[in-house]
């Protein structure tokens, strides 16, 4: 599964990155967390909100930091 945390380094961002790795963690298993900043590459994704999850090159959510338990949720898995 690849995660995909889309931000150009906000507070909110960098929160959510670390949710992201702690969501991962949490399930188990090979997951890709990636940082992406480039603002064009954010805008490819037809975000224009940030901090934004995407997971498996679909947009989860977008315009604020989620709980850990909430990305584990998007993953497919339980909490």
């Amino acid at each position: 599964m690849k995660i995909e945390i889309l931000g150009t380094g906000c507070a909110k961002c960098k929160t959510l990155e670390e949710v992201a790795k702690k969501a991962v963690a949490k399930v188990g298993g090979f997951h890709e967390v990636k940082k992406v900043e480039d603002i064009v590459e954010i805008m490819n994704y037809g975000v224009m909100s940030t901090p934004a999850l995407v997971i498996d090159g679909v947009v989860k959510s977008s315009g604020k930091a989620l709980s850990v338990d909430e990305v584990v949720v998007m993953m497919g898995g339980s909490i």
